[in-house]
């Protein structure tokens, strides 16, 4: 990895640059001609498996979301034209487990940043990553950036607390703060624990016989599903907007959990029939609002819209974990 230098492209900085997102970011940045450099917790060597195909091309600086003290530090070396800040817990049930957790690393992590920005480098563009879970109990579907925003767990709080911080300090400040309200988005770097990937992993391994059926909740549970790659192509074209403003990026389109299950089999022409198994102890409540992003303003002002197809995306991670699987067994 590279040392900071004085250069004359843009400089962006990324928190959690070592993620799905912050690795997908950190490649188009730098196909557009940006300087990358990406902010991650100490140990600043630890591996970063998403970033193989960029080594040697993004710097890094230590910082943690717990330790403001590290995120003015940050901001004050790396002096970033652009910033993008994703870092942030994002498995919510997690989230129950350590509320308090959940809010410093949220919320207080993003109060130091923009403290930090308006303080240093108040010309930056700034692009926070909020959450549908926001709105939660919104009592209207789909939603968009005026919904009414009623978060139900506690990481939909500490993201909400993120959001209005945007808000507040671009109103107070006349910052270049924008806050990108991401619904579910997926790609072959997604972490196993979420449910894309449990299903994709799951059909892979029933292929390669190491399993006989995925176990599963609710088939008929709606997301709002799309590409990993668009949403982060949707963070750029927020820094890169004239006027900063809160944007729901979403596909606007509601698919089941059954959906998924027979796109993920579907690539490889199978039937999911006695593949897959419902345990009712995985079956939650029926959510009050159907979770569907209204993605309007961001098409219409920003010219987006997703652009790779949901079973593109689903074949892909299938593909992946194939391959990740016949390689694990060699």
């Amino acid at each position: 990895m590279d040392t900071l230098r004085p250069v004359a492209a843009p400089r962006a900085l990324i928190t959690g640059i070592g993620g799905q997102d912050g690795s997908y970011l950190a490649e188009q940045l730098l196909q557009t001609g940006h300087e990358v450099v990406g902010m991650v917790r100490p140990p600043v060597d630890r591996p970063q498996p998403n970033l193989g195909a960029i080594e040697g091309r993004y710097a890094v600086v230590p910082g943690d979301l717990t330790d403001p003290a590290s995120l003015r530090r940050a901001v004050d070396e790396v002096r970033p034209d652009l910033l993008f800040h994703l870092a942030a817990p994002t498995f919510v049930p997690d989230s129950w487990r350590d509320p308090t957790a959940t809010i410093a690393g949220i919320a207080g992590g993003t109060g130091a940043l923009l403290a930090a920005v308006a303080a240093t480098v108040p010309e930056a563009r700034v692009v926070v990553a909020t959450s549908a879970e926001i709105f939660g109990d919104a009592g209207e579907s789909p939603q968009n950036e005026r919904s009414p925003m009623r978060p139900q767990s506690p990481y939909g709080v500490a993201k909400l607390a993120a959001h209005g911080l945007v808000g507040t300090m671009r109103a107070h400040h006349g910052l270049h703060l924008s806050s990108a309200i991401t619904f579910n988005h997926e790609s072959p770097r997604r972490p196993e624990h979420f449910l894309p990937r449990k299903v994709t992993r799951g059909v892979a391994k029933i292929v390669l016989d190491i399993e006989q059926e995925i176990v599963l909740g609710d088939l008929d549970a709606v997301r709002d599903w799309c590409d990993a790659r668009d949403v982060v192509r949707g963070l750029r074209l927020m820094a890169g907007a004239d006027e900063p403003g809160d944007y729901v990026l979403a596909s606007g389109v509601s698919r089941t959990v059954r959906d998924l299950v027979d796109a993920a089999f579907g690539h490889l022409e199978l039937s999911s029939e006695g593949r897959v198994r419902v345990n009712p102890e995985f079956v939650r409540a029926p959510e009050a609002t159907q979770p569907l992003g209204d993605p309007t303003k961001a098409r219409e002002r920003l010219g987006w819209t997703p652009e790779i197809p949901f079973a593109q995306t689903i074949g892909e991670m299938v593909e992946a974990d194939l391959a990740a699987l016949r390689s694990a067994s060699r």
